[in-house]
């Protein structure tokens, strides 16, 4: 597997991400989905990775700095026909060593409620994040599940 920074331009980043919107949209409601469009992924302090078997586009995931202690990850999926072979785990690992690089204490992430979040909540929790509270400018959201570690 190699993960790519970068990506944004690409056809297949541009068609998972748009399954990615899709699948939010479809899984709560308009009000309740925070994920950060292709402008928002180019954002400065938004940093976006892709990864790749080959010419396979396997998934992506971003990491959004909140503040020098604190970050975000944002817009991570898997595409389907490769799920269940680490890529998830790959890139949750690619962020958290990004944010141990760049000193932040705490890494935090906003993710759906429901029955369809449930792989994602597994992975995270995998990966010694916890419930927490909404962070940054979120408010408490029954669609919403907020989570955090110490980095």
């Amino acid at each position: 597997m190699d993960i790519r920074e970068g990506g944004l331009d690409d056809p297949q980043v541009v068609a998972l991400l748009n399954v990615h919107f899709a699948g939010m949209l479809a899984n709560s409601p308009k009000d309740s989905c925070h994920f950060l469009d292709l402008s928002g992924l180019r954002a400065p302090g938004v940093t976006f990775w892709s990864a790749w078997d080959g010419a396979d586009l396997l998934g992506c995931g971003a990491l959004k700095q909140l503040d020098g202690q604190h970050g975000e990850i944002k817009s991570m999926r898997t595409s389907e026909q490769h799920l269940r072979r680490g890529t998830g785990a790959a890139l949750v690992s690619q962020i958290l060593g990004v944010a141990r690089a760049r000193g932040y204490k705490r890494l935090s992430l906003e993710t759906g409620s429901g029955p369809a979040f449930e792989a994602a909540h597994a992975l995270y929790r995998q990966f010694g994040f916890t419930e927490t509270g909404p962070f940054g400018d979120y408010k408490e959201d029954p669609f919403s599940r907020f989570l955090s570690r110490v980095v």
